[in-house]
Formats: structure tokens, C-alpha cells, sequence
């Protein structure tokens, strides 16, 4: 693709997709013109009580209910994106992402824990539950030379498949109305998204983002194997630890908000891939506002396609499934 249209895609098309999601929705008169027009007249003419009241309507609605789901949604679809990338470059591996390697079961299953009986964090819990996970998974497919992308991905579907085992014995023992509440929260929802989501999201997901993106540069050498990045004075053993923790920082963060959005870390990494290259000092930045743009596009469909909402996660399980398949395929693999 042309280098001047994958930048736009890239970095100019999350500004007006923020703007034009504000005016997506189910809730009448709150369009684009609508507020542009009645916004005019306040500052020009001034508005009578009718319109007055219309407007502070719409301006509820925009920046209390509207902004802080817009804003949730881009970070957890730049977190998303930016921690598949990483776990890919990491493990060297184009099928893995946090949730093949079993971190979102593990983090929603410390997060259910933590709605359901209380006493630590939800962000915590979760945090614990996908560290577990990822720390499992790496130790069953074994480290170094021994893994392959077979024992990778069968090492997570089996860990994950694991914490979706403990998950459901939570769900089986929980009280009707906490089992409500899980039941939706593990199909990856945004509907409950509110400014208190999003400041307990918001410092672990930019700090994790930060990390990584000054770490760019060392994610190219870790690509190649532990014996390049020693050759040119890296650490990888610390470098990996650092990397893998922020993707489980991320992720784990991002499932305590909205629960559990499937496959997205595995699919949108390779489509910035496609459009700006496999470099990932210019790769991370695309899947930071790629990722964040694209899974609003996503959660736009799902509050307005319907006239109820579909849970975000449902669609990003849809493409990532044929998607995941694809790259199978397209890799060869042998599972003889």
C-alpha cells in the first residue's frame, strides 16, 4: 500500500472517528447538526428554554455517558493491539496473543473472583490471574530453543481453557445476581463504561503503552533471537520480563474494565503489519492509534446496528476466528 495512505489510515483517521463516535448512538436528537447548530446559537443568538434544555440533554449525554466509553474504548484497543505485537515479537510467534496465551481467562478469572467475593481489587485480581496464566503457559510450552509455535499454542489453549474451567466454577457458585453481572462482563462489554472505568484504566494502560513504546527499538532485536540482542549488548531475559509484564499489565487492565475481547490482540497487529511494515519502532505507534481507532469502528457497530446492543466482544471473536484460521494456513502448520 501506497506509504502516504497507511499513515493517514494510521495517524490521522483516529481524530475524526473519536469526533464522529461521540454522535453514534441509540438516543434521538443527538446527531452531529443537531449540536453544531443548537452550539452555534447558544454562543451567537443565545437559545430560549426549550432549546436550552435540549442542548444541556445532548451535552449530557456527549460528555458524560458518550466520552468517557469513546476515550475507554480507543485505550483498550490500543492496549489490546500493542500487547499482541509485543507477545508476537517476543515469542516469535504470529499466533499468539493474550488471549491464546490464556492472560484474559486468567485475568477474568482473578477479576470474577474479586466481584464475587471481594477483598482486592478487581484491577489486582486480574492482574494476578494473568501473570499466572502467561507464567503457566511459557513453562508448559518450555523456554528458549524448545518452544515452537505448536507448543505455544497448544500450551495456552490448554491453560486457557484451564482458567475458563475455574472461571466457570466461580460463575456455578455465585450468587444469581454477581453471576449476572459476570455472565455479561465475560462477553466484552463497554455499555458500563464511565469516567470512574476510565481513570482506573487510564494509568496502567498509558504507563504500559509508554514502556513499550520506548522500548520499540529492543523488540526488533528480541525478534531475532536471544543471540542477536546479547550480540548487541541486550539483556533479553530482563527486556522479555519487562515487555511481558506491561502486556499483562495492559491486558489484565483491560479485562477488569470490559471484560474479556477476544482474538483482537491477534489479528490487528498483523493488519498494521500490512499497512506500515513489520518494524516495530513505527509499527507500535500504528498499533497504538490503529488499534484504539479500529476497535471504536467495532464498538460503533455494536451500539448501533441493532436495536439492542451486541457486546463488543462477540464481534471481535467473529473476526478473529476466520482471521486466527487464516494465519494457520497461511503458516503451515503441521499439527501431526
Amino acid at each position: 500500500m501506497n506509504r502516504k495512505i497507511a499513515n493517514i489510515i494510521c495517524y490521522a483517521l483516529p481524530v475524526p472517528v473519536l469526533v464522529l463516535s461521540l454522535f453514534i448512538g441509540s438516543s434521538e436528537n443527538t446527531d452531529f447538526g443537531t449540536y453544531i447548530s443548537l452550539l452555534y446559537k447558544k454562543l451567537s443568538d443565545g437559545l430560549n428554554a426549550t432549546e436550552t434544555e435540549s442542548y444541556n440533554m445532548i451535552s449530557n449525554i456527549i460528555w458524560n455517558v458518550r466520552l468517557p466509553r469513546v476515550v475507554l474504548t480507543f485505550l483498550i484497543g490500543a492496549a489490546l493491539s500493542t500487547s499482541g505485537t509485543v507477545l508476537q515479537a517476543i515469542f516469535r510467534n504470529p499466533l499468539v496473543d493474550s488471549y491464546v496465551l490464556g492472560i484474559s481467562a486468567g485475568a477474568a478469572f482473578g477479576a470474577a473472583l474479586s466481584i464475587t467475593y471481594g477483598g482486592v481489587p478487581v484491577n489486582i485480581a486480574a492482574f494476578i490471574g494473568g501473570t499466572l496464566a502467561v507464567l503457566a503457559t511459557y513453562s508448559m510450552a518450555g523456554s528458549g530453543k524448545q518452544s515452537s509455535i505448536v507448543s505455544i499454542v497448544l500450551a495456552g489453549m490448554v491453560v486457557s481453557g484451564m482458567f475458563t474451567a475455574f472461571l466457570a466454577i466461580v460463575q456455578y457458585i455465585s450468587n444469581p445476581y454477581k453471576l449476572q453481572a459476570i455472565v455479561q462482563w465475560t462477553m466484552g462489554n463497554l455499555h458500563a463504561a464511565s469516567w470512574i472505568e476510565l481513570k482506573q484504566t487510564l494509568i496502567p494502560v498509558i504507563a504500559g503503552l509508554l514502556i513499550v513504546f520506548i522500548y520499540r527499538w529492543r523488540i526488533n532485536l528480541l525478534a531475532l533471537g536471544d543471540d542477536a540482542a546479547k550480540a548487541v549488548g541486550v539483556n533479553p531475559a530482563l527486556d522479555k520480563l519487562i515487555l511481558i509484564g506491561c502486556a499483562t499489565l495492559m491486558t489484565a487492565t483491560t479485562v477488569a474494565a470490559a471484560g474479556i475481547i477476544s482474538f483482537y490482540g491477534l489479528f490487528l497487529p498483523h493488519i498494521v503489519r500490512m499497512l506500515i511494515g513489520a518494524d516495530n519502532v513505527k509499527a507500535i505507534p500504528g498499533n497504538i492509534f490503529l488499534g484504539g481507532t479500529f476497535l471504536l469502528v467495532i464498538d460503533n457497530f455494536s451500539r448501533s446496528l441493532f436495536a439492542f446492543e451486541v457486546p463488543v466482544g462477540i464481534f471481535t471473536m467473529l473476526l478473529g476466528g476466520p482471521f486466527f484460521i487464516y494465519l494457520m494456513r497461511k503458516n503451515k502448520i503441521n499439527w501431526a
